[in-house]
């Protein structure tokens, strides 16, 4: 069942990362280097700063939680355990990949980036969704850097899948923390 899963893997990966363009090349690469993205979250603390004022705080603070905490159960945790190869790192794959950057790390198993930004997603949607439904497009952006992944050679499918899930649960995890918290202070200053 495992080899099965694992072809299933390899060969969906070796049609996604086949779909190249060479006018592709530098938008995935622009979507997958983390440095990109810094202004996106500068101006998205600047948004829920200017919003909800004192709130913000404890929702920054809940939103980095949660990649903090998703990022280290894929890189620091489930890497290492699985050592799983990155599809660039794998020779008999090599000359059916499309690779657009430098392999990276030898491991790949869970996606940080598709763990990452899924939590912040999640995480602000979860926080402000009710009222503002324009962050449900926010997934998009998520989406998009996760397939980046696949495009650069650097994940699997089930790597990205993985990740994505690993940050939905530990955004869900860290704003639970936060409500729960929120709600017994509440309580308290009632009582």
């Amino acid at each position: 069942m495992r080899d099965a899963i694992n072809q299933l893997d390899t060969d969906l990966f070796l049609w996604l990362n086949g779909l190249y363009a060479s006018w592709l090349d530098p938008i995935m690469i622009f979507a997958t280097e983390r440095n990109t993205w810094f202004p996106f979250y500068a101006l998205l603390i600047g948004w829920l700063t200017f919003r909800y004022r004192k709130q913000a705080i404890w929702m920054v603070l809940t939103l980095a939680a949660a990649v903090a905490i998703s990022d280290q159960t894929a890189s620091a945790l489930l890497k290492p355990l699985t050592l799983r190869l990155r599809p660039c790192h794998v020779p008999v794959l090599q000359k059916f990949i499309h690779p657009v950057l430098e392999c990276g790390g030898l491991y790949g198993f869970a996606s940080s980036h598709a763990a990452n930004t899924f939590a912040l997603a999640t995480g602000l949607w979860l926080l402000v969704g009710k009222q503002y439904p324009w962050t449900k497009w926010i997934f998009l952006w998520a989406v998009f850097v996760s397939y980046s992944r696949i495009y650069v050679a650097a994940h699997y499918p089930l790597d990205v899948l993985a990740g994505a899930g690993i940050g939905v649960l530990a955004a869900t995890l860290c704003v639970f923390i936060l409500r729960t918290v929120q709600t017994r202070f509440t309580h308290r200053n009632v009582v």
